[in-house]
């Protein structure tokens, strides 16, 4: 098992980090060249920046029982297709129950914005997100373990 991070803009890689060390996982972050990264402790891989290049690159990798964290939903619904356990960044877990809804949501905002219509203010990132987001991936890491 390993984790691999849809690192773009990714609010909670130093969560995902510290989890990781915890349980003894390795992480590997994916990322284009707009959002390079030095330092972490963990595998970085670095893509060029053409459409959707990480989100590729992150399908090319992810394995079945791997875990992978993304906030992108047609990403997840993916890599939930290849047998791995994905994980919001806001700390809920993609499942063939919500992913259906995920997608049709995402769909009509994207109509929505062709349209002309603005979306909304987007909430900034509270200490209880972060936490919920731990907590989430605790447990999937404790059920994963366990099995």
């Amino acid at each position: 098992m390993r984790i691999t991070v849809d690192a773009d803009a990714c609010p909670v890689k130093e969560i995902i980090l510290d989890v990781a060390e915890k349980y003894d996982i390795p992480v590997t972050m994916i990322t284009d060249t707009s959002h390079i990264m030095y330092g972490l402790p963990c595998e970085t891989v670095t893509v060029d920046k053409g459409r959707d290049s990480a989100d590729i690159a992150i399908a090319n990798r992810v394995q079945r029982g791997d875990i992978a964290v993304t906030q992108d939903y047609g990403l997840a619904c993916m890599l939930m297709a290849k047998g791995a356990n994905v994980i919001n960044q806001n700390g809920f877990l993609y499942t063939d129950k919500n992913i259906d809804e995920l997608l049709m949501r995402r769909h009509i905002s994207a109509k929505q914005r062709r349209g002309g219509k603005r979306s909304g203010h987007i909430k900034p990132r509270t200490a209880e997100d972060d936490e919920r987001f731990r907590a989430c991936l605790e447990r999937l890491i404790t059920r994963l373990l366990d099995s």
